[in-house]
């Protein structure tokens, strides 16, 4: 007898939509909810990954497998845990993060550039992009495929204690630093569709996360996590001019802010998360929540989950940064 022809959705060479239908299809509403979660390595159980199917898996705050652990060690930390998810009934594999904002910053002895505020000061977008490609290789040889990088947010207040984090209040020169993007995931090619992402090399290339989302940098008196107060022409001038220049290079996740615009939280503005990120903007890659950024929209602070997440996941939200 011959053996049966292996799932569509496991098939190297067929499309990619075709797959993803055929994928869907075969999952169960839980397993779904799993795909859109993204937990912290010390929770990333064999249960979690193996029989819950959760779909991401990142180090936070400085979490390692050990003090001064090695690259080595990294990776075989991530081929651990995905060993385990693809022993999973469906076997998706796992996307393991990481914030590797200037240099695979979290890992002993690598290599470590100066933050934003350092590389905007030289105005060099070919910099950016080289930092990109050095970064990419070393996040790579640890076995993580996705870094939560670049921060393209724009200053407007130094009292903001997060300044070192953006490029420049300049909103022309944070655009042309998001080169940096094209260095992590590889360059496009030219007939590539806008909005959708791209990966060059799985081997040598990282997928980028351009955050946060909107207007991080713009908050009232630099409260950090508070609330932009500004018109929807001044937003789009300022805070919103770096994010096309993402979407074009093919960046393959934004992230969500904690803050606010005029009072309404952005990990819950369909407006801006669906309307303009995914509707205007064209962004066909997936949209993170910050870390328990969505335990923010409840009072208190993550008193009702269920509420929190679908207010979030109905507003646009596609991974959950549990």
């Amino acid at each position: 007898m011959a053996a049966a022809a292996p799932a569509l959705y496991k098939d190297a060479a067929a499309p990619v939509e075709a797959r993803v239908r055929d994928l869907l299809g075969r999952m169960t509403l839980r397993e779904k909810a799993a795909q859109m979660a993204q937990i912290e390595r010390t929770v990333a159980s064999p249960r979690a990954l193996a029989d819950l199917a959760a779909g991401s898996v990142l180090n936070a705050g400085g979490s390692a497998p050990r003090d001064r652990a090695t690259p080595a060690e990294w990776a075989r930390m991530v081929d651990d845990m995905q060993r385990h998810a693809l022993s999973s009934r469906l076997a998706v594999p796992i996307l393991f993060g990481t914030d590797a904002v200037h240099g695979h910053n979290n890992v002993f002895g690598a290599t470590i550039f100066p933050h934003n505020v350092g590389l905007g000061a030289t105005r060099d977008a070919e910099l950016a992009r080289k930092i990109g490609e050095a970064t990419a290789l070393e996040v790579r040889a640890t076995g993580i495929h996705w870094t939560f990088a670049p921060c393209v947010a724009v200053c407007k207040d130094p009292r903001w204690g997060r300044c070192y984090e953006c490029y420049s209040e300049d909103p022309e020169v944070v655009r042309s630093l998001t080169t940096i993007v094209t260095g992590l995931q590889g360059q496009p090619p030219a007939d590539h569709p806008h909005g959708y992402p791209f990966l060059s090399s799985p081997r040598n290339n990282v997928l980028a996360c351009a955050k946060h989302f909107v207007g991080d940098g713009g908050t009232d008196k630099g409260v950090n996590e508070g609330n932009t107060i500004c018109s929807a022409e001044d937003l789009e001038g300022i805070h919103l001019r770096p994010y096309p220049d993402c979407i074009a290079q093919g960046v393959a996740t934004i992230m969500a802010s904690y803050s606010q615009w005029n009072g309404e939280p952005l990990h819950a503005s369909r407006y801006l998360l669906t309307d303009v990120l995914k509707g205007k903007l064209g962004f066909k890659g997936f949209v993170v929540s910050d870390w328990e950024g969505i335990d923010r929209l409840c009072d208190p602070r993550g008193s009702d989950y269920r509420y929190c997440i679908a207010q979030s996941v109905n507003a646009g939200m596609d991974m959950v940064f549990i």
